[in-house]
C-alpha cells in the first residue's frame, strides 16, 4: 500500500489535479463509464483519480490525458528547460572563472584583413 501523503499542500494540488481533470471530461461530455473503458481503468478507480487519490497510478493519468487529447501535457512535466529552480541552481554551479593548464596558450584569432575576415563584399 502507497504511504499516504503527509503535506496538505500536497494534497491540495492532487485534489485540484482531479478537479481539473474532471472538469476537462465534463466540457467534453464524456460519461464517467466510457471515460474509465477508455482509459483502461474501473469506475471506481476513476473516482478517486478525479478526487485526487494519491493511491491512484501515473499510468492511470497519462492514458485520461491521452484521452482527453491532452498527454503533452504529461511530458511538459517538470521539464528541464522550464524548471526556473533547476536553471537557477545550474547557473550558480558554473565556475567563476576557468584558469588555463599550465603550459598551455590561447587558439589564436585570426588577424583583421586576412582571409579568415573576407566576408566576400556582404555588410552583414
Amino acid at each position: 500500500m502507497a504511504a499516504k501523503i503527509a503535506s496538505p499542500s500536497a494534497r491540495r494540488a492532487l485534489k485540484s489535479l482531479g478537479a481539473n481533470l474532471k472538469t476537462a471530461r465534463l466540457k467534453r461530455r464524456i460519461a464517467l463509464k466510457d471515460f474509465a473503458e477508455r482509459i483502461g481503468v474501473s469506475e471506481s478507480t476513476l473516482i478517486r483519480l478525479e478526487k485526487g487519490d494519491e493511491g491512484v497510478s501515473i499510468g492511470a493519468l497519462t492514458m485520461a490525458c491521452l484521452v482527453l487529447g491532452e498527454l503533452g501535457r504529461i511530458s511538459e512535466f517538470l521539464d528541464p528547460g522550464s524548471d526556473d529552480t533547476g536553471l537557477l541552481m545550474e547557473k550558480e554551479a558554473l565556475p567563476r572563472r576557468i584558469d588555463r593548464k599550465r603550459g598551455s596558450r590561447p587558439a589564436a584569432a585570426p588577424a583583421r584583413g586576412t582571409d579568415a575576415d573576407d566576408d566576400g563584399g556582404v555588410g552583414f
